[in-house]
């Protein structure tokens, strides 16, 4: 099945996506709130329709689960081989504030384990992209990126830096000096893919669609997202869509 798909297809229908938010973003924009009080606007409504009908035109008899989707009982995909799963608007908090750290997302799910992502993020016009067997991309360059310098970069969230995650960063041991940053949504893990930095550490709540597509490019570009516990890679389809706390590095 992964031979049969283009991820040049995946990548177009991600800009498509883009381009419709990015009409919404350059408004003034109603943001409505979801029941976990996370925020909803039109543009996620929107990126959702376009992803999700260009899947279903392309590959019909792949499933799809999507963050703006109704979630289907773990009985009705424990038998999923492959499906879509989605965030069509990662970071809807800096969606929010426009500051321009929001992605667009789409990953393939082999069982378990992501074998294609694509990540957009359409007002920086970075294309991050990964299909197993291939490699991984930002924009046309294979990552990672090499970095030659004395510092260890720390990439955290800028919305949700939980208190576990401010300890372990203070606890992190290198005799390189430690620099931190605050960045949203996956674009956190896309940097520690092209290594710009060393160390993404989350120890508060995401659901899988927050991770998925970021994580296949994490993985085919040497690097590993590790259940924070268990050391061992993130798992897709669970019971609970909720993710562990884990580390990218």
């Amino acid at each position: 099945m992964l031979n049969k798909i283009d991820i040049e297809d995946i990548k177009n229908i991600a800009l498509e996506a883009g381009k419709a938010v990015m009409k919404i973003y350059k408004q003034d924009f109603e943001v409505n709130y979801k029941d976990d009080n996370s925020p909803l606007t039109q543009a996620d409504l929107e990126a959702n329709e376009i992803i999700c009908k260009h899947l279903e035109k392309l590959y019909p008899n792949i499933p799809i689960m999507s963050e703006e989707n109704k979630q289907l009982d773990y009985d009705l995909r424990k038998d999923w081989q492959y499906y879509w799963c989605i965030d069509p608007i990662d970071g809807t908090k800096e969606f929010v504030k426009k500051n321009g750290e929001f992605t667009i997302n789409i990953a393939l799910i082999y069982k378990d384990t992501p074998v294609l992502g694509v990540v957009y993020a359409p007002v920086l016009n970075d294309m991050y992209s990964a299909k197993k067997g291939f490699g991984a991309y930002k924009n046309s360059i294979k990552l990672p990126i090499k970095r030659d310098d004395n510092k260890f970069v720390i990439v955290a969230s800028k919305s949700h830096l939980s208190d576990e995650t401010k300890r372990f960063i203070d606890n992190i041991k290198t005799d390189k000096e430690k620099v931190f940053i605050s960045k949203g949504s996956s674009l956190k893990l896309c940097m520690v893919a092209e290594g710009t930095a060393d160390i993404y550490p989350r120890l508060a709540p995401t659901m899988e669609w927050d991770t998925a597509a970021s994580d296949a490019i994490v993985r085919e570009s040497d690097k590993m997202s590790l259940d924070f516990k268990k050391k061992t890679p993130l798992i897709y389809n669970k019971v609970d869509l909720l993710n562990p706390w884990f580390t990218v590095n």
